[in-house]
């Protein structure tokens, strides 16, 4: 009797059968890989792109932002989120208010970024170039090429949100990173990493651009019984 008739026909294809599939499989996965890639790209070029578009095209704007430190990020602790509002023109000037808990106003006029703190009745003052150089603010409210200043890197789409992340050149900039959440060429979402491991997030709604601000908006007094310290 022949062997092969002791062994059903369709056991005899196995082999060639698993072979297929397998060869099929891998198929599937690159022309997955191949599809996905174009919208992995575009997503990257568009947080860039966006970002770009942001600085460069946004001369103004008003807005709200909601704070949250995230106080131990391996327990996910978070402190309470602070609340406010803030203003900017390009180039430079912008008006940064906490409103709760607890009231803090940063503001700058292009050459001066004063920081009052009504708790401790102190006003701090530093030059422009000193405080805004490769900080956040530089990002939202700063002009010219960003890549000066940062190193931007691609990060994948979340939150609905295409993203980037911003490393300063300058070591000494107290921050590792910022990743920058966009979406309609305007920034959602700040996630601040700074020297000490703590987690900052900041979103941005009500974001209202091109308004026509007072010309007092970004200035500054002292409030009278508030110490003064100038920083060099």
């Amino acid at each position: 009797m022949n062997a092969c008739a002791m062994v059903p026909r369709s056991a005899t294809n196995t082999q060639p059968a698993v072979r297929w599939l397998a060869r099929a499989a891998r198929q599937l996965v690159l022309y997955g890989l191949v599809l996905l890639a174009p919208s992995m790209v575009w997503a990257a070029e568009g947080a860039r792109s966006q970002l770009q578009a942001f600085v460069d095209q946004v001369q103004s704007a008003t807005g709200q932002f909601t704070q949250t430190s995230l106080a131990d990020p391996a327990q996910g602790a978070r402190a309470a989120p602070q609340r406010g509002q803030f203003a900017f023109r390009r180039p430079g000037r912008f008006r940064w208010q906490i409103l709760e808990p607890h009231e803090q106003l940063i503001v700058s006029d292009g050459q001066r970024v004063f920081q009052y703190d009504p708790d401790l009745e102190q006003v701090t003052e530093r030059r422009a170039d000193q405080a805004v150089g490769a900080s956040p603010a530089a990002l939202l409210f700063g002009s010219g090429s960003l890549a000066d200043a940062f190193d931007l890197q691609d990060r994948p789409s979340r939150d609905g949100l295409a993203w980037l992340r911003a490393v300063p050149r300058n070591p000494d900039a107290g921050f590792v990173h910022v990743d920058i959440g966009l979406a309609d060429d305007l920034p959602r979402r700040l996630e601040l990493l700074d020297a000490f491991g703590q987690i900052t997030r900041i979103d941005l709604s009500g974001v209202q651009t091109g308004v026509q601000l007072p010309e007092d908006t970004f200035d500054f007094e002292v409030p009278a019984g508030a110490a003064l310290v100038r920083m060099n």
